[in-house]
């Protein structure tokens, strides 16, 4: 069986289907990618896990001419190539494939879209349901499977559309990885960084820009270090809010208390050494981030929103705390850094739960998708 993955960008491949791709060597399949390449700007992201990759210059943007010329591209190489299956991804990329491979479809071409999280849900802009909404629910006339990673838009899609619809949870997170640890080594990791065994941790995971809000994080440690004066706020990420955040940050006279991290590769060492994982965010699909904490023993607070709606039952397996409501997000955090008891009923919860998110569980509901469904 021969397999064609798109995406918009290059990088989303790297980042988020490598099972997808084990799952269907390990089946004797062979994969091609189709997607811009993005690869230069990724931090050493290689694509070297397929057997072939064509560089289309798919844009983001519905209204770049570039998507022209991608679905010109694109069918030209679906016609030479004569795919069993074209699994299509990102929305830009999503449209433009299923355009493309219209024809081929009609010549027996299986054609797969997975749906990182659809912009129309419940509490979603008026605009979105108006604008997306139409056109997801007419372009799965041409799809075979559409594929969805959150119970809610599961439901809506087996409703409203045109299409067989499955649900997966999500891309996976490398439990390998992601693991909690012994207390000695954690203490060894700590020392490596330069932090005490008393000292508190607080992690932050997410790009630095207006959507993840790490403001409402950094005013709370305000609160946070008056009961703990040496406590960290580990920021990991980079974006076009860095100099902004920097300057509430000395503003606050937090400089000694809040760490900047950058772009980070080694993730999972920062994870095994946090007290406690916070998110922000105004608006999430299904955040990795969140999975991997809970696999790494780390206690979550975020803010409400569908994403961590769908990982976090609030007071069990982590908490979750209205938008921009830094008072409260500071007192959970506070109240999970004294209650030893609390905290590790929320560790052993949040850990049963994201092994549905594991790589090992997302290869055996992908196996069912394509070989079994």
């Amino acid at each position: 069986m021969k397999v064609l993955l798109t995406a918009t960008v290059q990088s989303h491949i790297c980042q988020f289907h490598k099972p997808l791709v084990e799952v269907l060597h390990k089946h004797g399949c062979e994969v091609h990618v189709a997607a811009r390449d993005n690869l230069a700007e990724k931090n050493g992201l290689k694509l070297d896990f397929v057997e072939k990759v064509y560089d289309i210059p798919f844009a983001r943007s519905p209204k770049s001419k570039d998507n022209i010329q991608a679905y010109k591209e694109l069918k030209n190489i679906i016609n030479k190539e004569k795919y069993d299956v074209i699994h299509c991804n990102t929305p830009m990329g999503g449209i433009v494939t299923r355009l493309a491979a219209k024809q081929a479809r009609k010549q027996g071409t299986k054609v797969y879209y997975t749906a990182h999280g659809f912009h129309f849900y419940k509490g979603a802009p008026k605009k979105n349901w108006i604008v997306f909404y139409p056109i997801e629910k007419y372009f799965s006339r041409m799809t075979d499977k559409l594929i969805t990673i959150t119970k809610e838009d599961y439901h809506l899609a087996s409703q409203k559309f045109h299409c067989k619809v499955e649900r997966i949870h999500g891309v996976g997170v490398d439990e390998n990885r992601y693991h909690s640890v012994l207390q000695e080594e954690q203490m060894e990791i700590r020392k490596q960084f330069g932090f005490t065994d008393g000292q508190k941790i607080i992690l932050c995971v997410g790009e630095l820009l207006p959507n993840k809000n790490q403001q409402m994080i950094i005013h709370a440690m305000q609160k946070i270090v008056k009961k703990y004066p040496d406590a960290q706020l580990l920021l990991a990420g980079n974006g076009s809010e860095k100099e902004n955040l920097e300057n509430l940050i000395k503003s606050l006279r937090l400089t000694e208390n809040i760490k900047m991290l950058g772009y980070v590769t080694n993730l999972q060492e920062y994870q095994k050494i946090a007290d406690v994982s916070v998110s922000c965010s105004k608006r999430e699909g299904l955040p990795l981030n969140i999975v991997e904490a809970m696999l790494s023993g780390t206690p979550v607070v975020a803010s409400v929103n569908r994403g961590h709606r769908e990982l976090i039952q609030n007071g069990k397996n982590g908490f979750l705390i209205d938008v921009n409501d830094c008072e409260r997000i500071a007192d959970k955090v506070l109240k999970i850094l004294t209650d030893k008891q609390l905290y590790g009923e929320i560790q052993k919860n949040a850990n049963t739960y994201a092994q549905a998110y594991t790589f090992r569980n997302v290869k055996k509901e992908l196996e069912v998708v394509y070989f079994k469904s």
